[in-house]
């Protein structure tokens, strides 16, 4: 029988820092996702579920951190629990042992509806602030991975026939973001096509 302590830590994006949460706290392992809580693809949460073990005591946060709503909380938690894990907590304060009162199970589906609910008012908060700045002409939306410039040169490249696994990879962008950049921007009536046109007829680029 294991005894040690596991934490598991879920940011929402690649801005948020994970310190913030278990800050302090002993762990003997932690396990972190970034992904969003409706993810399915959590690898983090994969291994940490084939990791730990009976007589293991795993700490989160808080409920919203380990599940994406309260039936799957619901789920994780009995899963564990009948494993021997002790589920803790730290935000609610709640411990799951798997040999619960009606009460703390209570509890535990309550404090997921909340959680949940929380989760559902922020979401909508944000669709408003979008919409409000939208309406007010201050909406952006997400900024672009590449400038004009970059942009520019990634035509040319493509244009001499290089290949869009390396043009990928040296912008740090994904292969159907270059075909949504060449199909967004119109070629330039420039050096890019007299490029194409020297590639056509073998002829020497001045560029």
């Amino acid at each position: 029988m294991s005894d040690k302590v596991v934490g598991y830590i879920r940011v929402s994006t690649y801005d948020q820092n994970p310190e913030r949460q278990l800050d302090g706290m002993h762990l003997d392992k932690i396990f972190t996702d970034k992904a969003s809580g409706k993810d399915l693809k959590r690898p983090a949460f994969e291994e940490l579920l084939d990791y730990i073990r009976e007589g293991d005591t795993l700490l989160v946060h808080s409920m919203d951190r380990l599940a994406r709503n309260l039936e799957h909380l619901r789920q994780v938690v009995r899963e564990l629990t009948a494993k021997g894990v002790k589920v803790q907590f730290v935000k609610e304060r709640l411990t799951f042992t798997g040999e619960d009162s009606p009460m703390a199970t209570l509890l535990l589906s309550v404090m997921g509806a909340v959680a949940e609910f929380e989760r559902s008012l922020i979401r909508e908060r944000q669709r408003e602030g979008v919409d409000l700045a939208k309406q007010k002409g201050l909406y952006k939306g997400r900024k672009k991975a590449l400038n004009e410039e970059q942009v520019r040169e990634l035509q040319e490249r493509v244009a001499q026939g290089e290949k869009k696994a390396i043009l990928a990879k040296a912008f740090n962008i994904r292969r159907e973001t270059i075909y949504q950049y060449l199909k967004e921007y119109e070629l330039p009536n420039t050096s890019l096509h007299q490029t194409e046109s020297q590639i056509q007829h073998n002829q020497p680029c001045t560029l």
